[in-house]
């Protein structure tokens, strides 16, 4: 086992394991460790705990010290010059005539390298391009190519649900999703209603895949025959979310009538309960509910 602490360099940002080194640090703070990339500051987002081998990647890197009120005050500089960098890069790319959108400008925190992150359809020689940023900032140049998620974590923006988009404010890494997912979520296969404002599947597909997965263990199948509280049924529809359960049943006068009933109400035809534990249906129910409120 060995001791970490996990360090987050941007607003949602992945999550990297630093040797803590002896040091005393806790959530919260900030700090000043080597990375491949050189000196970085950081913030404590996970506090010291122990994981094992197969969980970090080695060599594990040390944390070099808590962050000063200097290193503080770098930062916030580093963050002033990066506007200016962007125009000045701007003019460059427009000057040349390159088919590149600058995207966004980081200082290192030493500021041996600026970092221009850019979003093109294909290769782009840009190889005067930095030259001159070269001449001009008398440092280390890089210019790097993204694609459209990482274009939409960056500038951030609402989604369709209306709220910050999730790559923006919490989600640290991409996971790959699928259109299996929208399809066993029951969702319209309309790409503009099921992708998010970079043109991919929407994140939150992937992170609420869980959800139904564990529910549609437990629900019905479509045109399954099943025991309702108004007599035997067929399965027509069901909701994972509010786990109801659409069925029609046909009345004695023999016309078809469609009810909607908790998962908990339903049977099979021999009695037993589809619902894992009928004694506590409804507690179960906000257990796997609650759960989409952490997405983390």
């Amino acid at each position: 086992m060995y001791e970490v602490v996990g360090v987050r360099f941007k607003k949602a940002g992945k999550i990297y394991y630093f040797d803590p080194d002896n040091l005393d640090l806790q959530k919260g703070q900030s700090v000043i460790v080597e990375t491949s990339r050189g000196t970085e500051y950081g913030e404590i987002v996970v506090a010291p705990k122990q994981v094992s081998q197969e969980d970090i990647v080695s060599p594990l890197k040390k944390v070099i010290r808590k962050a000063t009120k200097e290193d503080d005050k770098l930062v916030a500089e580093n963050l002033r010059k990066e506007p200016e960098a962007f125009d000045i890069c701007v003019q460059k790319i427009e000057k040349h005539n390159l088919p590149m959108k600058l995207i966004d400008v980081e200082y290192t925190f030493d500021k041996s390298k600026i970092i221009f992150y850019f979003t093109a359809d294909g290769r782009v020689d840009f190889r005067e391009l930095v030259k001159e940023l070269a001449a001009i900032f008398r440092t280390r140049i890089e210019l790097r190519q993204i694609g459209v998620r990482d274009e939409a974590k960056m500038l951030g923006g609402l989604g369709p649900c209306g709220r910050a988009l999730c790559c923006g404010s919490f989600l640290g890494e991409f996971e790959p999703v699928s259109i299996k997912m929208a399809k066993e979520q029951s969702l319209s296969l309309n790409p503009t209603k099921i992708s998010g404002i970079c043109g991919r599947l929407m994140c939150c597909l992937k992170y609420e895949q869980s959800y139904y997965e564990e529910v549609s263990k437990y629900m019905p199948k479509i045109n399954k025959e099943v025991m309702t509280p108004e007599g035997r049924g067929i399965v027509i529809s069901c909701n994972a979310l509010t786990k109801k359960v659409k069925t029609k049943v046909i009345q004695e006068d023999g016309t078809p009538e469609i009810f909607e009933f908790s998962i908990c109400d339903i049977k099979k035809i021999n009695g037993e309960s589809i619902w894992r534990d009928a004694q506590d249906c409804h507690g179960r129910d906000e257990e796997l509910v609650s759960s989409l409120d952490e997405p983390h």
